[in-house]
């Protein structure tokens, strides 16, 4: 059966269309185009819904044939957003006050997706953390509601069935995938006291001892917290707008690892600068950082916080994992030229370097073969459009909105986990009408006088350090957590192979050997004391001649206690 062809939603000025992914990329003849100017628009988790507005009322759509499913009556509406099932559907518009109602009205609304009726209706005022988070089989959401977090179960929003106050709290994060369910919180530090980051498993939620891992650290005015898709690491990205040092005009950020067994750590950056982009890969196994002045470095570190590739440094500032986790794009766009690096992380091999120009977004294609950027609004106002392109650079699909048009935003399908799978990576590129985003090689420019002579050597203001494996580094110069973790593992080996104490020899054993003869007191529990006490001397020469050696021992092994 062949794999199903992904849906591109596309947001401007000239309405709300649907267009096929490759290989087709052409108009969905399923859904018509709303001319009317929509505020957002969105997919459902699992990708079989489509939600927009459109000043007038909010539709929800099936994606296989387009027929309507729903449709609510709120021309306000600026943001919505499904339930992982499907069940709920989110409405947001901003918060007012009016003469009739002093107190304001309501305006976070759940609704039945399919019967169209309403569930709840609630007081969110700030647009930061405007919608409840979900568990993904919606048997939990979460809300910050006045420095505490509301737990609702099955999705009954007329009762709190749990809560948790701290002072403060300022975001969270819930864990992805299956119970039990853990929540990453942020408490903003005040009057010098530190910021923290604590990670707790429903529903024990309080207790000195109910938290799971805790992480203080100053320089903090707002984080970002990323779980990685097995819900057992979170990587804490925290940030504060000044650098008191004057070293960065971008203030300064510090990145920290919590794990949900209570190890915690703060990932040390081989260059001094900003943190661009942090992200997990789908396997949950490493991440990928791209930070430092420009121009900037990016590495992949494991879960002991160790890097294990160096891509180098290059003019770039985001990375993008593909679905399947198995290609890397390093990108530079914003105030950068667009140059991407497309690496195949399983061999740390560089597969192609396109180039998009002007380019404000990128995104993966659900199959893992295609890549989309586009030049949207009110990033750059002119020049608008998007692209298509196989990830070793050829164009499939090109699209510029008219003259005194915007476009403002496109969203791929969403798609379950293994509908597509992973490919072989090629690398060679495949041929195409429309062109190729493999940027050509460049030379320096030299005047006409000149380009008889012998080229003289170049001179670059920076000079850019080549990728670099760092795995065996790793292995030969371990971090102190990796030596800590190391030593535990060695004394447990070490516990596991410890010989057990002899017992007393049957009457119809073999005769022991002169060499092995042992004196004999005639007792046999005082000859098994005698044994012991000679293996533990024994054991002791022995790890006197390790320390000789320079091997750190532990404090178990260095304090004798019988």
């Amino acid at each position: 059966m062949a794999p199903p062809v992904p849906l591109l939603a596309v947001r401007g000025s000239e309405g709300t269309s649907v267009v096929c992914g490759p290989p087709q990329c052409g108009t969905d003849a399923a859904f018509q185009r709303d001319q009317r100017v929509s505020r957002c628009m969105t997919f459902s988790k699992d990708g079989t819904l489509f939600g927009w507005t459109n000043g007038q009322n909010v539709s929800v759509v099936k994606t296989c044939d387009g027929s309507v499913l729903s449709t609510f009556d709120l021309p306000k509406t600026c943001l919505l957003q499904f339930s992982p099932l499907n069940n709920v559907l989110v409405t947001w518009q901003p918060y007012t006050k009016t003469q009739d109602s002093p107190q304001g009205d309501t305006n976070l609304r759940l609704w039945d997706t399919r019967s169209g009726q309403l569930i709840r209706s609630l007081f969110q005022k700030k647009v930061e953390e405007w919608c409840p988070s979900w568990s993904d089989d919606e048997q939990l959401a979460v809300r910050i509601v006045n420095n505490e977090l509301h737990f609702y179960e099955n999705n009954n929003f007329d009762t709190i069935a749990n809560k948790l106050h701290l002072q403060k709290v300022s975001s969270f994060a819930l864990s992805p995938g299956a119970p039990p369910y853990k929540v990453a919180v942020y408490v903003p530090g005040i009057k010098g006291a530190p910021s923290f980051v604590r990670l707790y498993q429903y529903p024990s939620l309080g207790g000195p001892t109910a938290a799971l891992a805790n992480k203080s650290f100053f320089k903090a005015d707002r984080v970002c917290l990323q779980w990685n898709q097995k819900a057992s690491c979170v990587l804490v990205t925290a940030s504060c707008d000044v650098d008191k040092s004057g070293a960065s005009y971008y203030g300064q950020q510090t990145l920290h690892f919590l794990s949900v067994g209570g190890e915690t750590a703060i990932v040390q950056l081989a260059k001094n600068g900003p943190i661009y982009d942090v992200c997990w890969s789908p396997s949950s196994s490493e991440f990928c950082v791209v930070y430092g002045f420009m121009p900037a470095k990016a590495s992949i570190f494991n879960l002991r916080c160790e890097p294990v590739f160096d891509f180098g440094t290059g003019p770039r500032n985001s990375a993008y994992y593909s679905p399947q986790g198995h290609l890397l794009v390093l990108a530079g766009f914003g105030n950068l030229q667009g140059q991407m690096e497309v690496w195949d992380v399983k061999k740390y091999k560089q597969v192609s370097k396109p180039q998009a120009a002007d380019s404000t977004f990128l995104s993966w294609c659900p199959d893992g073969e295609h890549l989309l950027t586009a030049t949207c609004s009110p990033r750059l106002r002119v020049s608008n459009g998007y692209q298509i392109f196989h990830y070793t650079g050829a164009v499939l699909h090109r699209q510029e909105v008219g003259v005194g048009s915007e476009l403002w935003e496109v969203q791929w399908q969403p798609f379950p986990a293994g509908v597509f799978p992973e490919r072989p990576i090629k690398y060679q590129e495949a041929p195409s009408e429309l062109g190729s985003t493999q940027a050509p090689p460049t030379q320096a420019y030299r005047p006409p006088a000149l380009r008889h002579l012998p080229a003289a050597p170049s001179t670059k203001l920076h000079e850019e350090e080549p990728p670099q494996d760092l795995r065996s580094a790793a292995e030969k110069n371990p971090s102190k957590a990796a030596l800590k973790n190391q030593r535990k593992r060695e004394a447990k080996k070490a516990a596991r192979q410890e010989p057990k104490p002899e017992t007393a020899a049957p009457s119809n054993s073999a005769p022991v050997s002169s060499s092995q003869s042992e004196p004999s007191s005639g007792n046999p529990e005082t000859d098994k004391k005698i044994r012991n006490v000679k293996k533990k001397l024994k054991a002791i020469e022995e790890l006197k001649e390790q320390q000789e050696a320079g091997k750190v021992l532990q404090k178990n092994q260095v304090t004798c206690s019988w």
